[in-house]
C-alpha cells in the first residue's frame, strides 16, 4: 500500500502543489486548512507522514507538534517559511522529524521525506551496523571501520556518532546532542561539540572532501547524511 500523508496548509494553493507532487510520487493524500482539522484527520486516518506549516489560521504549528504526537507515530516534516534557526530548532524539539522552508524544492521535499519515512520504518528495530558506502557504524559493539580498517575514536566521539547514527539523515540539534552526551557533566558548551564534529570529520572523511559525511545545518545541529 502507498504511504499516506497528510498535508496541514491554510494556503489552498501549496496544499494543491504538494498534493500534485505527492501523488506524481505515488502517495496517498489527505489535506487540512486548520490544525483543529489537523488533529482530526491524523486520529481517524492515521498518516505514515505529516507535512506541517506552521503559520495556521487557529493555532501556531509550534504547539500543533506535540498534540500531534500525541495522536500518531507519524512523521512530521515542517514545511514553512517560518526558517529563522529558533524556529527549527524550536519545531525539532518539540518532535518533528525534519524541517524544510518555504519556498521549496518539490524534489528536495520528496527525499527528505524518503529519507525520514526510511528512518521510520527501522525506528522500533534499529540495525545494530549501520553502512554507509565504505563507512560500517557497529553500534552494540561500539566499533567503526572505513573499509577494512579501524578507525579509533574517543569516548565521546563515539557517544556523539552513535546519537547521529541512530537518527540518520534527519537533523539533530546541538541541544539535543549536548544534553545526551555531556548532560551528566558540568558547563557542556557547543565549543566542546564542534570540536568533536571536526575530531569525527578528520577521522571519517579523509580523503573525501570535508562535511560528506556530517551535515551542519547552520545554527541548528548536525546530520549524519544517507547518501554514499
Amino acid at each position: 500500500m502507498p504511504a499516506k500523508i497528510l498535508v496541514v496548509d491554510d494556503e489552498a494553493a501549496i496544499r494543491r502543489l504538494l498534493r500534485n507532487t505527492l501523488v506524481r510520487a505515488d502517495y496517498l493524500v489527505v489535506e487540512a486548512e486548520d490544525a483543529k482539522n489537523a488533529l482530526h484527520q491524523a486520529a481517524a486516518q492515521q498518516p505514515s507522514a505529516i507535512l506541517l506549516d506552521l503559520g495556521l489560521p487557529d493555532r501556531d504549528g509550534l504547539s500543533l507538534i506535540p498534540l500531534l504526537r500525541a495522536k500518531t507515530d507519524a512523521v512530521i516534516l515542517v514545511v514553512s517559511a517560518r526558517d529563522a534557526v529558533d524556529e527549527k530548532v524550536a519545531a525539532l524539539d518539540l518532535g518533528a522529524d525534519d524541517f524544510v522552508g518555504k519556498p521549496f524544492d518539490t524534489e528536495e521535499l520528496l527525499a527528505r521525506l524518503r529519507v525520514a519515512l526510511r528512518h521510520h520504518g527501522r525506528s522500533v528495530t534499529t540495525p545494530q551496523v549501520v553502512q554507509r558506502g565504505d563507512l560500517s557504524i557497529d553500534l552494540d559493539r561500539r566499533i567503526v571501520c572505513r573499509g577494512s580498517t579501524e578507525v579509533h575514536l574517543t569516548r565521546k566521539e563515539h557517544d556523539v556518532l552513535a546519537l547521529l547514527t541512530r537518527h540518520i539523515g534527519r537533523i539533530v540539534t546541538h541541544e539535543r546532542i549536548l544534553s545526551a552526551c555531556w548532560g551528566g557533566e558540568e558547563d557542556p558548551r557547543i565549543e566542546y561539540l564542534r570540536i568533536v564534529i571536526r575530531n569525527l570529520r578528520q577521522k571519517l572523511e579523509a580523503p573525501a572532501p570535508v562535511g560528506s559525511v556530517i551535515a551542519n545545518e547552520l545554527g541548528v545541529g548536525y546530520r549524519l547524511r544517507t547518501d554514499a
